[in-house]
């Protein structure tokens, strides 16, 4: 939770707050990296292995993109790295959770 939670209020800071795009809306920087975090959120949150599988998977998306931005933006680099190590957490615990609780039920 602390991986989705951590990554869900970077995403939203860096685009708004952070470094905002100049070159496409805020708005629309938001639908689209934000969107495939709030598909799974209700499944996320009551703990059903089927969201929190689908959730690990989504996770791999902002992990490949914050380790493009880590080697090609320097200027956000900071941004990028939080990314990768966010995306990292929540897909370890997303995948965790979906193998010992199939064990459990």
């Amino acid at each position: 939770m602390a991986g989705f939670m951590g990554l869900f209020a970077l995403v939203m800071l860096w685009n708004t707050v952070l470094a905002p795009s100049s070159r496409f809306p805020v708005a629309l920087m938001l639908v689209i990296t934000v969107t495939p975090l709030l598909l799974n959120m209700r499944g996320l949150l009551a703990r059903k292995p089927k969201s929190c599988a689908w959730m690990a998977y989504i996770s791999l998306i902002y992990f490949i993109h914050g380790s493009i931005e880590t080697y090609a933006n320097v200027n956000e680099r900071l941004y990028a790295s939080l990314e990768v190590l966010l995306s990292l957490m929540l897909f370890f615990g997303a995948t965790l959770y979906v193998r010992f609780a199939g064990k459990q039920g």
